[in-house]
């Protein structure tokens, strides 16, 4: 029987309107989200936190840095999953030098659904990471993700497309 997990991207402050890269449709994105997390919990769906936090050792950034407030998880989604585990990253790749493996195997994972911020880069990165082919099957939640325009967020799908499972937020979670 496969054990699914929900893996939260990037959900920060600094990502929405008011922080310091706002990006594009957070609103509807931050609800799908949402939604994700309910269902999941409904379900008992694990959900998995990833913070990006800037490494402080590369100097001051230009987002994410250090105890900012642009730095914290959305209040709504720390709302909609108080319990879940937080995994702290200073790369795109959600897996890389961080305790998200060891996380998932501590669940008994083994499929990722994976949503968030950036679906360029980060959500791009943890879906197709070499740590990700592990997992029997990977699914990108195509309206629980967001980047800075529209048209980005659809050239980032299409290049998933291949490589991984695009579903929405219904369909994955049905």
């Amino acid at each position: 029987m496969s054990r699914p997990a929900l893996i939260v991207i990037d959900l920060q402050n600094d990502y929405f309107p008011g922080g310091a890269f706002a990006l594009a449709n957070t609103e509807a994105t931050l609800a799908q989200v949402e939604a994700a997390m309910a269902a999941a919990r409904a379900r008992g769906v694990p959900v998995v936190h990833v913070q990006h936090v800037a490494d402080p050792a590369a100097g001051l950034s230009p987002f994410f840095n250090a105890g900012t407030e642009g730095v914290q998880i959305h209040p709504r989604v720390l709302a909609a999953a108080p319990d879940a585990p937080v995994v702290i990253k200073h790369f795109a790749d959600s897996f890389e030098r961080t305790t998200l493996k060891a996380t998932l195997d501590g669940l008994g994972v083994d499929e990722l659904m994976v949503c968030g911020m950036m679906t360029q880069n980060c959500v791009t990165h943890t879906a197709i990471s070499k740590q990700a082919e592990a997992y029997a099957k990977v699914t990108v939640l195509s309206d629980a993700s967001t980047t800075v325009s529209e048209m980005l967020h659809a050239i980032a799908l299409h290049a998933l497309s291949t490589r991984v499972r695009l579903a929405t937020v219904a369909e994955a979670l049905a």
